[in-house]
Parts: C-alpha cells; sequence; structure tokens
C-alpha cells in the first residue's frame, strides 16, 4: 500500500496538469424527459435564477440542454415546458472540477390548456419512483457526502430520515419500524444483491464497511412501507440504487482519501460524443486500520465499481455495470482484548469474502409513449470463517489449539426482468413486468465450539468430532410479476394500483399481493397520502437451510417455512412552510404473519435475528408466529438555501411480537423512539466567492434495544456456550443510545484551473459517550460484561476533482 501511494497522487496531479483550462465557470447540462414515458421534451427551457445577464438553454431533438460560463457555487434552476408542470431545481452545486449534469423530469398536466404552462412549486424530496406515493424519500450523491456521521456509507445516510433505527456504531444494517434488517431489498440498476458490505455473511443485509461506493450514485429512492407493486421479496424496505452515467463530453477525474472509505480513483469520460456513449469506473482500496473501527484487528478490502453507457443506438441504450469487492480480517487472540466488539481473545479466527455484482440493462423506446426496459444480472456473494480454539496453561499462555468452526457459504444469483412502461395519456399510465431470480447456495458449516454434546474421550481437550449445521449444494427460481398504474382524476389528485406475485419453486410457496395509494393536494401547499401494501418475503437461507441429526441423518426441517406475510397501512400528511421548509408527518400499522416459530412452546421468532453476524440455530419450525409494529414519524425539514439547511426528524413506535408459548414480547428492534437533529451552514469565502466553508452536525438519541438476559450458571455448565433465560425474552433494555458529530469543511475552486478540492475533518462521538453494545458472557473473567461501542474518533476525508 505504501507503494501504491506516490503512484495516487502522481496520477491526480499529471491529470491536474491536464485539465489547466481556464475555469473560474462551469457547466451546468442534462436531459429533460417525460415523467412517465421517459421521451425527450423538445423546446423545453432551463433558465438559472438571479442570473444577470440572464442564463439560460432550450433542449434539442434529444432533449438535451447546455448552459456555460456559469459561476461556481449553488444556483437554482428554473425549468419550463408547454402543457407540463413548471419545476424549480434549488441547489444545484457547481464546482470548478466537474460539469453539473442532470437528467430531469417534467410531469404532465391533466388540466392543462392550449398553451398554457402550468406551474407547481416542486417538492424536493419526491422519489424517482412517481408511484411511490407514501413512506418515499429520494437521496443524492451530495446528501451521502454533506450529513455529519456519514462514513459516506448510503446506508448511514438512511439513519437520519424518518422510521430508521442504526443504534449500532460497528454495522450499517437499517433498522425500519422496528422490522429485522433481513427485512430489506437491496436493488441496484433493477438487479437485487443479498448484501453491498465487506465482511458480509449468509443472510444478512448489513454490515462493518460499505462496498457501495457512493461517488458512482446518481439520485435514488429509499422506501420504509406500502411500497409499489414492482417491488417485491421485502416486508421492510426497499434501497432502490442507480449508478449515474460518465460524462459524455469531456475526461473527468476524482481522487479521494478518507479513513473509513478508504483511497479511491475514479475516472470517467465519453467512448462516443456522436452516441452520448460514455463510461464511468472506480477503484479504493480500504485503509480503516487508521480509524476507530471497534476492534484492534486490521481489516483489509478493495472495491471496484463501473458503469458503460453505449448512449443512443439503432438497437435502444445499453448499459453494462458491475461492482465486486475483497475483503479480510485476522482476528488473532493473542492481540485480542475483552473489549473488542468482534473477536474472542480465546480464539483465532480468520474472515474472508468475496462479493460481485455484474448488469446488462437495454432500454429500448416502441414508440413515443412505450418503452421496454431488460436487465440480465448475476451477483454472487462469497464468505469463509475459520476459527481455532485456543488452549492456554494457567500462566495464560497459548500451548495448543485446535480448528473449532469452518464456514464456507456461497451465495449466487442470476436475476432476469423485463418490465413494458405505456403512457396511455396524461392522466393514465401503465407498468408491468416479470422478475425471475435463479437461487445458488453452496454451504457447509461444521462446528465444535464450546459444545457441550460433543465428547472428549481421550480427555485432550479436543471435542472428538464435529456437528454440522448445514451441507447444502442446491439451486431454485424466485419468479415475480407485477403489475400497476397511476390515474390522476387532476393534478392534484391520483390513484395508484397494483398487484404483486411471487413463487418459490424451493417449497412452493405462493403470495400475491395487492398494493395501493391515494395522493390528494388539498390545498397548494398541503398534501394527503394514504396506501395499503401486501408484502411477503422468503424465510433468510440460513434459517431456510439450517440442518439438524434426525435419526443419524442430516435433515433440512425448516424447508418447508412460508413467506414471511405483511400488512403495512400508511397515513400520511405534507405541508409546506414556505418556499424551503416543509413539514411530514405518517402514522402506521403493519402486521406480521407467518413468522417462524418453534412448535414446542418458546419465546423464540425468526424475526429477532439480521443484526449480527449469524443467525439462531433452530430447526424444526413452524410459519405460525405474529407480530406488529406501529408508529408515528414527524420530520421537519430546511432544505438547503441561503446557506444552510436543518433536519428534524422523530419516530415513536412499538414493535412486538409473538412466539409459541403465545406471550406478546418486545422484539429485539424495539428501540420505541429515535430522534435525530441534522443542521448544516455554508459560507462563501475569497475575493470572488468562489470557496466556501462548511460546517455540519448532527444529534443522534435512540432508546435502547430490549435484550434477554444470561443464565450465567448454566452458561458456565454449557462450556461457555451462552444459555440465555428464554421465559424474559427481549424483557431487559440497554441505556439510551447518544451520540453528537461535528464536521467541519473547506470546499476549493480552482481560479485558473479546471480542478476543485473538498477537506473534511468529521469528529463523531465528540462527547465520547460509550453507548452499549452488548452484554455478553466473557471467557477470560468468566463473568458476565457489558461491551462498550466505539468512543470518539476522527474521520478525514480528502477529495480532488479535475
Amino acid at each position: 500500500m505504501k507503494k501504491s501511494l506516490p503512484l495516487f497522487f502522481t496520477i491526480i496531479v499529471l491529470g491536474s496538469l491536464y485539465n489547466c483550462a481556464i475555469a473560474q465557470t462551469q457547466t451546468i447540462r442534462g436531459t429533460i424527459l417525460d415523467a412517465q414515458a421517459d421521451y425527450p421534451l423538445i423546446g423545453a427551457t432551463v433558465i438559472v435564477v438571479g442570473s444577470d445577464p440572464v442564463k439560460g438553454s432550450t433542449t434539442d431533438l434529444d432533449g438535451k440542454f447546455k448552459i456555460e460560463n456559469v459561476s461556481t457555487g449553488r444556483h437554482t434552476l428554473l425549468i419550463q415546458y408547454v402543457g407540463y408542470k413548471t419545476i424549480t431545481l434549488p441547489n444545484v452545486l457547481v464546482t470548478a472540477g466537474k460539469e453539473s449534469v442532470l437528467n430531469v423530469k417534467l410531469e404532465e398536466s391533466v388540466e392543462q390548456l392550449d398553451e398554457i404552462v402550468v406551474t407547481s412549486e416542486s417538492d424536493k424530496d419526491l422519489p424517482n419512483n412517481e408511484m411511490a406515493k407514501v413512506s418515499a424519500r429520494t437521496f443524492s450523491l451530495e446528501e451521502v457526502t454533506r450529513y455529519s456521521g456519514g462514513r459516506n456509507d448510503v446506508a448511514r445516510l438512511a439513519s437520519n430520515f424518518a422510521g430508521v433505527s442504526t443504534a449500532d456504531d460497528s454495522r450499517n444494517d437499517i433498522v425500519v419500524r422496528g422490522n429485522s434488517p433481513t427485512g430489506m431489498l437491496w436493488r441496484i440498476e433493477g438487479v437485487s444483491i443479498a448484501n453491498t458490505n465487506h465482511f458480509s455473511t449468509l443472510g444478512t443485509t448489513g454490515g462493518p464497511v460499505s462496498a457501495l461506493n457512493t461517488n458512482l450514485l446518481r439520485s435514488s429512492d429509499f422506501l420504509t412501507g406500502a411500497f409499489p407493486a414492482e417491488y417485491g421479496n421485502a416486508v421492510a424496505a426497499v434501497f432502490d440504487i442507480n449508478f449515474r452515467s460518465g460524462n459524455t463530453e469531456k475526461y473527468e477525474f476524482t481522487g479521494q482519501m478518507s479513513a473509513f472509505s478508504g483511497m479511491e480513483f475514479m475516472a470517467e469520460g465519453p467512448i462516443s460524443k456522436k452516441n452520448d456513449a460514455s463510461f464511468i469506473a472506480s477503484y479504493r482500496y480500504g485503509i480503516a486500520s487508521l480509524a476507530a473501527t471497534g476492534t484492534s484487528a486490521t481489516p483489509y478490502y478493495q472495491d471496484f465499481s463501473f458503469k458503460l453507457n453505449s448512449g443512443k443506438t439503432k438497437l435502444g441504450r445499453f448499459e453494462l455495470f458491475g461492482m465486486g469487492g475483497l475483503s479480510n480480517i485476522d482476528f488473532l487472540g493473542d492481540d485480542i482484548d475483552e473489549t473488542d466488539l468482534f473477536a474472542n481473545p480465546n480464539e483465532d479466527a480468520y474472515v474472508d469474502n468475496q462479493l460481485a455484482l455484474f448488469g446488462l440493462k437495454h432500454t429500448i423506446s416502441l414508440n413515443k409513449t412505450t418503452y421496454l426496459q431488460s436487465v440480465v444480472g448475476f451477483s454472487s456473494l462469497h464468505n469463509t470463517y475459520e476459527e481455532d480454539a485456543l488452549i492456554r496453561d494457567e500462566s495464560g499462555n497459548t500451548i495448543q489449539k485446535y480448528r473449532s468452526v469452518d464456514l464456507d457459504d456461497t451465495q449466487n444469483r442470476i436475476n432476469i426482468s423485463s418490465t413494458l412502461n405505456k403512457k396511455f395519456s396524461a392522466r393514465l399510465n401503465m407498468r408491468a413486468g416479470i422478475v425471475t431470480e435463479i437461487f445458488g447456495v453452496n454451504s457447509l458449516v461444521d462446528d465444535r465450539d464450546n459444545r457441550v454434546e460433543i465428547p472428549d474421550e481421550n480427555n485432550d481437550g479436543i471435542p472428538d468430532y464435529f456437528i454440522r449445521y448445514r451441507d447444502t449444494d442446491t439451486s431454485f427460481p424466485l419468479i415475480q410479476t407485477f403489475a400497476q398504474g397511476e390515474y390522476k382524476f387532476t393534478d392534484d389528485f391520483s390513484l395508484t394500483a397494483g398487484l404483486h406475485s411471487q413463487y418459490l419453486e424451493f417449497n412452493g410457496s405462493f403470495a400475491l399481493e395487492p398494493r395501493a395509494a391515494l395522493s390528494w393536494q388539498f390545498r397548494p401547499n398541503q398534501r394527503l397520502s394514504i396506501a395499503y401494501g401486501y408484502h411477503s418475503q422468503m424465510v433468510p437461507l440460513p434459517t431456510l437451510l439450517l440442518e439438524e441429526v434426525v435419526n443419524g441423518v442430516n435433515v433440512r426441517t425448516n424447508e418447508d417455512l412460508d413467506f414471511i406475510r405483511s400488512h403495512h397501512f400508511v397515513l400520511g400528511y405534507d405541508r409546506r412552510l414556505g418556499n424551503d421548509w416543509r413539514l411530514k408527518a405518517e402514522t402506521y400499522y403493519q402486521q406480521l404473519t407467518k413468522i417462524p416459530i418453534e412448535s414446542a412452546p418458546s419465546s423464540f421468532a425468526a424475526i429477532n435475528d439480521g443484526s449480527d453476524f449469524a443467525f439462531s440455530e433452530k430447526g424444526s419450525l413452524v410459519s405460525e408466529g405474529t407480530g406488529f409494529n406501529y408508529g408515528l414519524e414527524l420530520t421537519l425539514e430546511k432544505f438547503f438555501s441561503q446557506g444552510y439547511y436543518m433536519l428534524l426528524t422523530t419516530s415513536l413506535f412499538d414493535s412486538r411480537y409473538k412466539g409459541s408459548d403465545g406471550v406478546e414480547r418486545n422484539t429485539a428492534f424495539n428501540n420505541q423512539y429515535v430522534v435525530n437533529l441534522l443542521f448544516g451552514k455554508e459560507w462563501k469565502v475569497g475575493k470572488e466567492q468562489r470557496n466556501a466553508l462548511t460546517f455540519d452536525t448532527k444529534l443522534a438519541n435512540s432508546g435502547g434495544r430490549f435484550y434477554t438476559p444470561i443464565n450465567l450458571e448454566a452458561t458456565r455448565a454449557n462450556l461457555g456456550r451462552e444459555v440465555l433465560y428464554e421465559d424474559e425474552a427481549y424483557s431487559k433494555q440497554y441505556d439510551p443510545y447518544f451520540r453528537w458529530d461535528v464536521k467541519f469543511g473547506f470546499r476549493l475552486n480552482s481560479r485558473t484551473k479546471n480542478i476543485s478540492h473538498q477537506f473534511f475533518v468529521d469528529f463523531q462521538n465528540v462527547t465520547d459517550r460509550r453507548n452499549v453494545f452488548v452484554e455478553r458472557y466473557n471467557e477470560v473473567t468468566d463473568e458476565i460484561d457489558i461491551v462498550e461501542q466505539i468512543g470518539f474518533f476522527p474521520d478525514v476525508l480528502y477529495r480532488i476533482q479535475f
């Protein structure tokens, strides 16, 4: 790595010298499309508000516009087209080092009069998917990098939104409305992927370090309930991620170094200017050993992401995209202490992970109002975990070790989908499609770590054999279909409705899921929305494929488990408070059924799994558990204008379940309340006001999670393998979580070159609050200890664009 640093900066310097054209100004350009049919709008006008003399442009035959010589800083754009709603785009950031490229969609008015332009104030947080009417939020690259405490991680960005709880400094699992993180659907360019993180494990959706490069993202959607019919196999939330295309007119480069996300170099530019074909690619090398990670072990990780866009061809537009990552870490017991968040001092553990996603998307316009989009994708997650138990003498010195755990998991997915979109009129738009996912799972798990049921006949301290919990090599399809439509009665009153189905060939599970939503803008500044969604999701693979020994033979005793089912009701109210302020309130109720539980009376339910690296080892489960979540979410937001922004989100909720004993209990994710307050200010500095000083801060507070207390005596008798008081499941609660982050930054735009620099230092947990991580049995002290999360730690980032 030391050798790569000089090379990295050499590339940056040479690229900077190559792009030394005069750059006191920069270009804003992009494409204007119809929101429903995606066809270009010819003759739309784009104006930079407040420019003197007025700067603007008109779209050409391909819907493209270009405004040159725009001063650096933040600007507001006004976009108009006859018969369509006029929108304003505030806070368009223009820097010297990179062109601002926008893709804007205009909504046709259903109440239009000839030659009359219908105007409306833009809703700055409406999702890209126009059929999502509630519990949906769009986010941009700038938001990911702007907010304090985010570590350049979109999952941690989501923790700022109402309804989301991520009170964990060690992982980025997304807990939405009290649901398990396993209820998440990650979708990249239409291809689902189980996990987007380094050091991920089978069945989980989160991890310690994100492999998703935020510098490649364009505006994407985050949905938290009652989502449209095109999304399936999820009961909690959807992250619908899109990669942006590279610059189609000039080559641009980005270099970046960050304590958490690592060292990065990104390049983009045209392949064919005639066809608007382009590329973008980025490589990152992790250097998290420079940051606080909760362990003394050093993690190593690297990832690569790219997108190739063919532009306009006779056969339509083709987009080839992908990402891949490698990660590993060695936890050596002699170097680990009992406060480590991930490791045990009595073990040597070796973790190795690989992830990959590749896809080809094809979009073709069949006519002006109809397009067909098809995607073929492949994703793969592979992880191995090898654990050696250490045998020590009375002085604590290691005298022998033996292999105690062997795990080798591979999950492949082939994703084939096709979606037809038809705009019948300004009032009616329809969308239908089919998604086929072919799962391939190869999994082997052998365990003899602290297993009281395994004998040691020769008394050498080494268990005589392994217990095998999974030995699977199987494949099966999950087939999903959907149809949905939006009908606008007026410009202010619309209905979306759809039907989703899914069939799991593995065990014959089938679900038919209706979805519907109404949106009513009953006053110019106020909107009411109501939605219902029936959602289903297959049981996480570690549970579905778990094996038990029956009559001396390993049998998958959970393979007949049905989909987990969810009825989700949402009522929302939006009110604009002036041009830049908005108040949003949502209340919801979610009923969960078909939760895997034990057949004999117990407190166990599978929905409490998912926020760690492993799942419960429970077999012979039945799909008879129930649960519910309800709550109220409030958002008060000042969008970035006049040099500052503010975001206050509050979530009050209750999350409960019933196991086979019929007792209603808290779920593991029932924090009950979450409050986030974010504020940021920007000051223009310098003689020509090209540069900026930035300040961002975040206060986060949430209730502690409920947990099941440990039976110490039973644990000791069980060779240190934890035994819980199951009749007291989730009856105890950790102390509330609190964290205060403060970030200072500086953005510099070169006066004479196409170069911009950005630097910030993010002081996370500035009060050094020692939040509780977990209560667990400590083999070294032979007691139950409270393990604390990470205290104060800084994250530093430097970015250069040219």
